[in-house]
């Protein structure tokens, strides 16, 4: 699942303060990816009617494989959309006017998975030894792991997707989506051992909600109820998501129902971490915007002199 990253009504009561006002013009939210546990909360806000509570009439748009989501809220093709952080600065780099919003993840659900039996216990150890690594080349974060780690010894290949290659050769590594690859290859009986990219210090916010500049500027109030809706939809479907996962899977039969709750559960402590429990979900520090910032100055993708505040908004 990792990505070139209907339905029930249910009934939430207290859990907004929004007066409602009647839905008028739709609000696309444009995913990054199929309907998959990363995007539960804003599914959980749609099916349980916040968006509708907050006077907001919201659709979600599914994404694939090279969806151009910051390209589309670039140019107002949609309202909001996903995106990760490190996507956002490079758009910003590019004169996209992008602002991020809101993170659901607040440490990246990214890694690599190789097989336990190699006894790997670091990325480092895995780019230097011997074995293929199947990766996205260009991507900022293999850019990174590659000059983190140079020199490398493992043969790197192209990520086609899947874990056919990887339940096959046990010198065979991948990267992968922490709620998708390692659960398909532990159901076919092997035990991958997942190694974070946030580890080598490159740790960007993802699953993150951006929207264009004048759309902050013009519709503030609008902006404001559809992140609180969305937050109000996050905190239930971390609480309870049976009823979501089961919603999200008609949309996305391709993962099965207990994959999806799996995921559900395993992706909490990427969501909900001990720095971001001190403050409202979704929230985000200038310091780790600054850092990413540098490293990707340090990779030579994005030029110099942008202005770290512009990349986000915070206290929604």
């Amino acid at each position: 699942m990792t990505k070139i990253l209907k339905l029930e009504s249910f009934l939430f009561v207290g859990m907004l303060s929004l007066s409602f006002v009647s839905p008028s013009v739709a609000q696309e939210l444009a995913l990054n990816w199929k309907p998959e546990p990363e995007f539960g909360g804003f599914y959980e806000a749609l099916n349980g009617g916040l968006y509708e509570r907050a006077g907001l009439k919201v659709k979600i748009l599914p994404g694939g494989a090279g969806q151009p989501v910051t390209q589309m809220v670039a140019g107002k093709k949609v309202e909001f959309g996903i995106a990760a952080a490190d996507e956002i600065i490079l758009a910003r780099s590019q004169g996209a006017k992008v602002t991020a919003l809101f993170a659901v993840y607040q440490e990246d659900p990214q890694g690599f998975m190789v097989h336990e039996e190699r006894g790997i216990k670091t990325l480092k150890e895995l780019f230097q030894s011997p074995g293929k690594i199947a990766l996205q080349k260009g991507l900022p974060y293999t850019l990174w792991l590659e000059k983190q780690f140079a020199p490398v010894s493992a043969t790197l290949v192209p990520y086609t997707g899947g874990v056919t290659s990887f339940l096959r050769d046990p010198m065979f590594s991948q990267q992968c989506f922490i709620t998708a690859e390692p659960i398909a290859a532990r159901r076919e009986g092997k035990k991958p051992r997942t190694l974070l990219i946030s580890e080598s210090g490159f740790n960007p916010y993802l699953a993150v909600v951006i929207t264009h500049e004048d759309t902050l500027k013009d519709q503030p109030e609008r902006v404001k109820k559809f992140i609180a809706a969305s937050r109000e939809g996050w905190k239930a479907y971390l609480r309870s998501p049976s009823r979501t996962n089961a919603a999200m899977h008609q949309l996305n039969p391709s993962m099965d129902l207990a994959t999806f709750e799996e995921g559900a559960l395993i992706q909490k402590r990427f969501i909900e971490t001990p720095e971001s429990s001190k403050k409202k979900l979704g929230s985000m520090e200038k310091k780790r915007w600054e850092r990413l910032y540098g490293q990707l100055l340090e990779l030579k993708l994005v030029k110099s002199g942008l202005d770290v505040s512009d990349f986000y908004r915070d206290g929604f």
